[in-house]
């Protein structure tokens, strides 16, 4: 099965937090306080994350399961 999944730009993203406000499924992360990290077992790929991002460091990709 074919399913698109975000994945976080992880050198330019800045931990905002604004896709930790806007996940439906609590799967975005910020250990550390360092970078997004995104538990691909609880992705769904909405992109509501990748659209909430102002630095556009989230994009959707698509994975094979």
């Amino acid at each position: 099965m074919i399913r698109k999944k975000a994945v976080v730009s992880i050198n330019e993203c800045v931990a905002c937090g604004c896709c930790l406000k806007v996940c439906p499924r609590n799967a975005i992360s910020i250990p550390a306080g360092i970078h997004s990290v995104i538990n691909l077992d609880l992705c769904v790929g909405c992109g509501k994350c990748a659209k909430e991002c102002p630095a556009s460091v989230i994009s959707l990709e698509v994975v094979e399961e």
